[in-house]
């Protein structure tokens, strides 16, 4: 951030979160990163009652000059400092006449410390003080109070602490000003809690800096989503809302609810129609709404507003301009996605094509060292080949009178089943990296490997190669497989094969289960569904390109 870009004003709460960990104030104000947690939304829950604006405020001199002087009770006053630089809602402000005392609610215990508050509560107090003290109040003293201790903590806004404050001021509009991210806490049980671990990576980021030397990585990541995507696929369907329940309607009759609360992103297939109130309401929650063809073609999604993460798109715009650093991008991506290939063909061809292996391990190691993007194509391309080649071996479609046989990659339009559900499973993959690349802060049409071009989420593509065999290609086997779908559920038009609506079913089926599926990360080492997985992926993509981490890892499967 540059020194002009710097907003005059800091929120008195970020010098809070700069005082208890920088990186975190840094995510926040800096980069626009936020996430909520269980104890971010009982905060929330506890501020219900101070964060409606209710009580008078007199103007500094005003109430003093009263003969009967009311005491003052005003609950959430947003007021400001120039001269301090700091901008601040407090909860409640106390006191009679020009005397006043501002109360800041904390949802957690008082600690056990001298000084009776955390250091960060204390520094945002005074701040809080301090933006009284500049609008005319007198005001030696601040309040915490620690809800689930019941005890208000009063804190001297003294001599020292001014000081402590003014520095934390300067601290974090000099980080805002260098625009370089502060390393993350080493084996803090701050992260444990933060509602911005995921985001951080700190025990992840900490790993990979220090290449090579041995260390533990908590799972901080949650494990798994709370929310899921809701697909409608059924022709003449809609969706609307009442009130935070979404609702599936046919011929204006409800068929289907589901809370609001548990849709992470709606999937519109074909001619099914969505409200104006229910996309609006579905922006304004940050849930992309993302629109298929009948037959699963991904043509696009909206979103809410922008992610504020400028700088991170910055960064992306000038390493795809760097063909040394797109280059090192591609060499990573190709060389994990064939990597990936040959781990699913030695662990589900019997007997194990050792030929094709051999290759594949050849392949890789040469993607590795490509010394251009038309190399790295050539290899891939070959790399697929040998792949394709043996691909039907996985397949045990006995019964099905051959309908499942597979004699190589085809596709716009596929002429046989496998490479109807191939496509699908490419595309609902797609969507999901889409939908991720763009909630992590990044634009998803401009990749590394992929070049941009119109309508195409280049950068979703790049970061989909590693997980197709491990994702989509696996689900069109478990499908053949375990026979979860028949001949029944294609149709043939022409020279060409398209799923029916019950076909496209199992395979939305069988590609969901693949998403919730719980998995050991092959660097870190702690279980994680492959949901997650894709989220991880994306955000350590953003530490490498901010220098914080030496290179970008993909994900390889043992």
């Amino acid at each position: 951030m540059n020194p002009a870009d710097t907003p005059d004003l800091i929120p008195a709460r970020m010098l809070n979160e700069y005082v208890y960990c920088p990186r975190l104030a840094y995510l926040e104000w800096v980069q626009g990163e936020f996430k909520d947690n269980a104890e971010v939304a009982e905060g929330k829950l506890h501020h219900r009652r101070v964060d409606v604006e209710t009580g008078d405020l007199p103007e500094a001199g005003e109430a003093e000059a009263e003969a009967d002087q009311e005491q003052i009770h005003a609950r959430s006053v947003l007021l400001s400092s120039s001269s301090l630089g700091v901008i601040a809602r407090i909860d409640l402000v106390e006191g009679e006449g020009n005397w006043v005392v501002p109360v800041d609610y904390k949802r957690g215990r008082a600690p056990d410390v001298p000084e009776g508050a955390w250091d960060a509560d204390r520094v945002q107090i005074a701040a809080q003080a301090l933006v009284l003290r500049d609008n005319g109040y007198a005001c030696d003293e601040g309040v915490v109070y620690y809800v689930k201790s019941r005890r208000r903590v009063t804190v001297a806004i003294d001599d020292a602490l001014v000081v402590r404050c003014r520095e934390a001021v300067a601290g974090l509009r000099a980080l805002a000003h260098d625009a370089a991210i502060p390393p993350p806490l080493v084996n803090s049980p701050k992260c444990l809690r933060c509602s911005l671990a995921p985001i951080c990576l700190p025990d992840e980021v900490t790993m990979l800096r220090e290449a090579g030397a041995a260390r533990d990585v908590r799972r901080i990541f949650p494990a798994r989503d709370d929310a899921y995507p809701l697909y409608v696929q059924t022709h003449g369907l809609s969706i609307g809302l009442d009130g935070d329940v979404v609702q599936v309607r046919e011929k204006g009759k409800t068929i289907q609810e589901v809370r609001l609360l548990d849709v992470s992103q709606v999937c519109l297939m074909g001619n099914v129609q969505a409200s104006t109130q229910a996309i609006r309401e579905f922006l304004s929650r940050g849930v992309p709404v993302c629109w298929f063809s009948g037959g699963g073609w991904f043509h696009g999604m909206a979103q809410g507003e922008a992610h504020k993460n400028v700088e991170l798109r910055r960064l992306q715009f000038a390493a795809a301009g760097d063909p040394a650093k797109s280059l090192a991008l591609a060499r990573a991506i190709v060389a994990g996605k064939v990597r990936n290939a040959r781990t699913l063909l030695r662990r589900n061809h019997e007997p194990e094509p050792e030929a094709a292996l051999a290759e594949l391990a050849r392949l890789a190691d040469s993607a590795g060292r490509a010394a251009s993007l038309e190399t790295l194509l050539g290899l891939e391309g070959a790399a697929a080949r040998t792949y394709f080649a043996h691909f039907g071996g996985l397949l045990k479609g006995e019964g099905t009178g051959g309908e499942f046989d597979f004699d190589g990659r085809n596709r716009r339009p596929p002429t046989d089943p496998v490479n109807a559900m191939l496509s699908y499973a490419y595309a609902l993959l797609a969507k999901d990296l889409a939908v991720t690349v763009q909630a992590v802060g990044f634009d998803p049409f401009l990749g590394f490997y992929h070049q941009p071009r119109y309508g195409r989420p280049a950068l979703a593509l790049d970061l989909m190669e590693e997980f197709r065999p491990l994702i989509a290609d696996s689900v069109v086997i478990t499908v053949v497989n375990k026979r979860e779908i028949g001949p029944k559920d294609f149709l043939r038009r022409g020279g060409a094969v398209a799923m029916t609506a019950g076909g496209r079913k199992a395979v939305l089926r069988a590609y969901e289960r693949r998403m919730d599926e719980w998995v050991t990360h092959p660097v870190f080492g702690y279980g994680v569904t492959y949901r997650r997985v894709l989220e991880i992926q994306a955000r350590l993509l953003g530490r490498y390109l901010s220098g914080e981490i030496p290179e970008y890892v993909s994900f390889v499967t043992r």
